[in-house]
């Protein structure tokens, strides 16, 4: 029997469409996967900012994600956006039931714009509920400082920050050194039981085109997984990726404030296998 890679993506949805389920749905596809969706709440947004949140109650995000899960069965789960504890809580036993290969975590918690997306108490649950189950969780510099408490500047103390966070349970961390200084990004990658750290590293693009940028990275990064790749290659394709389509969508105008990238600068076919491989 044939079928298609599929990942499922569980976060919020944007309906400016750069960011959220809507970029998530489009990185998946472009890069030859199959999506579905589960949405854990509804956002007010644009190119401009966060204006409302309506966060889905827990049980219809467990009963969508228990839809999925049952009958595609996705190699591989990519987790965004939670605004609550209890969202957490049916996720964390969503993932504990069905035992995916791959559990994709991006624990978003400021817009880009800066608006705080998450309650106080769920980043508490975060930490005890959902980083365990996690293969790789993808914070940026903001959100590994509020999950270690320390300040993080640098290669080094990324790196040290990385190291802190896995000893929460999860397999691997990535953390995101866009907003570092220079011209130069830097991000670093360290996974459980090995002593050095993997860099990513790459020059920062004039763009204010970059909504929702962790969104497609993270799905991404899923997205690879499932079509088989290490997790090094499968963090080095999605870091090009994203970095691709910044670059392809820097000159194109969305709206008034911090527009997408170009999601579909280069699409591939959906890719199809057989069962039995």
């Amino acid at each position: 029997m044939k079928k298609y890679h599929s990942v499922l993506t569980i976060a919020g949805s944007d309906c400016s469409g750069g960011a959220g389920i809507q970029a998530d749905i489009k990185a998946i596809s472009a890069l030859g996967g199959y999506a579905a969706s589960a949405i854990t709440a509804i956002t007010v947004q644009n190119t401009c900012g966060v204006t409302g949140i309506h966060p889905v109650p827990a049980s219809y995000v467990k009963a969508q994600i228990e839809a999925v899960m049952t009958d595609i069965k996705p190699s591989a789960i990519k987790i965004g956006m939670i605004n609550d504890v209890e969202i957490v809580k049916a996720i964390a036993e969503s993932i504990k039931e069905y035992k995916p290969k791959f559990v994709v975590f991006d624990p978003v918690m400021v817009s880009t714009s800066g608006c705080k997306l998450i309650e106080d108490k769920a980043i508490e649950a975060i930490k005890e509920e959902l980083i365990p189950l996690s293969t790789i969780i993808t914070p940026n510099l903001s959100e590994a400082m509020v999950l270690t408490g320390d300040n993080i500047s640098d290669a080094a103390s990324m790196t040290a920050a990385g190291n802190k966070i896995l000893e929460s349970g999860c397999g691997a961390v990535l953390i995101k050194g866009g907003h570092l200084e220079g011209n130069d990004m830097c991000d670093v990658l360290c996974i459980k039981g090995e002593n050095t750290p993997y860099i990513y590293t790459a020059s920062k693009i004039s763009s204010k085109n970059t909504h929702g940028t962790g969104c497609t990275l993270s799905s991404s990064i899923a997205t690879y997984l499932a079509l088989g790749e290490t997790l090094q290659e499968a963090v080095r394709k999605a870091k090009d990726y994203v970095h691709k389509g910044i670059l392809n969508g820097k000159d194109v105008c969305i709206g008034s404030g911090h527009g997408p990238l170009n999601h579909f600068y280069s699409p591939v076919p959906m890719h199809i296998f057989n069962e039995n491989e």
